[in-house]
């Protein structure tokens, strides 16, 4: 199996500008994936997953902007394109598939000839005699007639649409495929038909999958990794196996256990409290005011993304730094 990284997300961050001061909406977010490799960023309303996928696609619009990092897929830093370079790169290197994307098709244009539009992007004109053939073929991969060909995207179903702007998206086999809630507003039967498609194409092109979503249940349908976001930062960072059956960080902790599940019968807790005003953050961890696990010096200061024997943690409990000598109970006993 290939290791190598093809996507590295280095220090990447978003601010927001307003009238009173700058707000801060991703803050320093780094990751790396491989070919193939699936990641889910799950986290509460307003806690960045949307900012961060924008601007890792180099789609940021005022008034947010990218203060700092790069985003390199493959030999190319996207955030260092100019916006032509940029729109060139787009399907090529990298695919976004945003919230609604079924209104992303264009009303006045056949479907063929919205297909053809984003080929015509990445190949040369002596290329395009296969055309027909490579359109059909990714048709039929996401799972739908031919016919739909011919047609408007009035003419088609919520479901049809969001698998046409899969398959539209991911034409040129791009690297790494960004999906923002790519199921929002369908029912669960074609959430699952969607994910499908998503997960069939992504197998062909060996692309790196990064799916942004609220709902843990659903991403552990088709994720391996998983990245836990909270007022712009991830908290929590590993594979899919060891988060859900042993979470270390509480924010983390609590998302899971609001999750339904029909093999317990346990009453659902949720999550106490709200998410922190991004303009004005708690002094120490921004969880602190909502954790029913904080330590003293959670209020002090701001834990960062640490190693942590299977995964990266934020979090003051598991920092070898707290209280030397002393486990995390005893911590908190103090």
């Amino acid at each position: 199996m290939n290791t190598e990284s093809i996507v590295k997300i280095s220090n990447v961050s978003v601010e927001y500008e307003t009238q009173k001061k700058n707000i801060r909406a991703v803050n320093d977010v780094s990751f790396e994936l491989v070919a193939g490799q699936r990641l889910g960023i799950v986290g509460e309303s307003g806690s960045g997953k949307t900012t961060l996928g924008t601007a890792i696609c180099g789609l940021t619009k005022f008034p947010a902007r990218v203060i700092s990092g790069s985003v390199q897929v493959g030999d190319v830093d996207l955030l260092s394109l100019n916006s032509s370079d940029r729109r060139l790169s787009m399907l090529r290197e990298i695919a976004f598939i945003p919230q609604a994307a079924m209104n992303s098709l264009n009303p006045s244009m056949r479907i063929e000839d919205q297909f053809l539009d984003a080929l015509s992007r990445g190949t040369k004109k002596s290329a395009r005699g296969h055309f027909n053939e490579l359109i059909e073929s990714r048709i039929l991969q996401v799972g739908l007639d031919l016919s739909l060909l011919k047609r408007h995207a009035h003419e088609l179903s919520g479901g049809q649409k969001q698998r046409l702007v899969i398959a539209i998206s991911t034409i040129l086999s791009p690297k790494l495929i960004v999906a923002d809630e790519p199921t929002s507003a369908l029912d669960v039967i074609i959430q699952r038909q969607v994910l499908k498609s998503l997960s069939d194409v992504q197998k062909i092109n060996n692309s790196a999958v990064i799916l942004i979503g609220h709902d843990i249940g659903l991403l552990a349908q088709f994720v391996d990794t998983l990245a836990i976001m909270y007022a712009g930062k991830i908290v929590e960072f590993g594979s899919l196996e060891s988060l859900l059956t042993n979470p270390k960080h509480p924010y983390t902790k609590k998302l899971i256990a609001s999750v339904p599940s029909v093999l317990k019968h346990e009453v659902l807790t949720g999550i106490p409290g709200l998410p922190p005003s991004l303009s004005d953050l708690p002094t120490g961890c921004s969880f602190e005011p909502r954790c029913t696990e904080k330590i003293a010096k959670c209020s002090q200061s701001r834990p960062e993304l640490i190693s942590v024997t299977d995964r990266s943690v934020a979090c003051w409990l598991h920092n070898a730094e707290t209280l030397p000598g002393q486990s995390s109970a005893e911590a908190r006993n103090n």
